[in-house]
């Protein structure tokens, strides 16, 4: 994905999760505060999408949230794994 941005509906689509489990992310700070559009609407990066499943993954393999949360703020996590 390159530098574009995509609305939250766009980001739960690709990712393969709802809406709500965008929003709930982004309140644990998992996710980085998404901008707003001039309407109101929550703007991801495009890079959401491959954090999110990161995230997801990371739960099949046992992670709970709050360890998945250490991993970004311990410098590690998705980033590392490219």
């Amino acid at each position: 994905m390159n530098g574009s941005s995509l609305q939250i509906g766009e980001i739960a689509a690709l990712s393969g999760v709802s809406v709500d489990t965008v929003r709930y992310y982004e309140r644990l700070k998992l996710l980085s505060r998404a901008a707003r559009s001039g309407g109101g609407f929550r703007i991801f990066p495009a890079e959401t999408v491959e954090r999110i499943k990161f995230i997801r993954q990371a739960q099949e393999m046992g992670f709970s949230l709050d360890e998945v949360k250490q991993l970004f703020s311990s410098g590690g996590g998705a980033n590392q794994c490219q």
